[in-house]
């Protein structure tokens, strides 16, 4: 498993951003039985950075808070066959890994979500990670019943970490 981390900015934490990142990484894909190694890359930027590719490639021109995208097109959420299928674009010609996606974090909102909610930037940063990993793992949120799944796989990974609301 590798996980790559870039920072766009003067972002710091008061944590290891990789090892948490990896951390959160080998929980997610332990929970869904990956059955590869797997490598993703994680970018934390600032607001405008991630307004910028919002808009580049969404083209939504507004700020958030984490954006994920994935590598594979899954056609059922956690069902790592599809990689089969798609060898050549799917995994890493040097490790073998199976290159799941990028997340583009914003740090500043890790802070300020973390203070509106009352729990630990850890926590907060844990949680948009957990969250994007799930993205990448084929799951998402735009139905209720899609994001009660979601919602309750997130809430039980964190749990499992230790990485409460405090």
């Amino acid at each position: 498993m590798t996980s790559y981390v870039e920072h766009e900015g003067t972002s710091a934490f008061s944590f290891d951003e990789k090892e948490l990142l990896s951390r959160v990484m080998e929980a997610v894909l332990d929970a869904e039985g990956c059955p590869y190694e797997a490598s993703v890359n994680l970018l934390i930027t600032d607001g405008a950075g991630i307004r910028e590719y919002n808009r580049q490639y969404r083209n939504i021109d507004a700020e958030t808070d984490v954006l994920s995208f994935p590598n594979l097109d899954f056609g059922t959420p956690g069902d790592f066959s599809v990689a089969e299928n798609c060898e050549a674009d799917c995994f890493d010609p040097d490790s073998g890994e199976l290159v799941l996606g990028d997340i583009i974090l914003n740090s500043e909102r890790v802070k300020s979500q973390a203070k509106e909610y009352g729990h630990s930037e850890l926590r907060e940063f844990a949680f948009l990670l957990t969250h994007s990993l799930f993205h990448l793992c084929g799951y998402d949120h735009m139905e209720e019943m899609e994001a009660d799944v979601m919602e309750k796989k997130q809430e039980a990974l964190l749990s499992g970490l230790g990485i409460t609301r405090e």
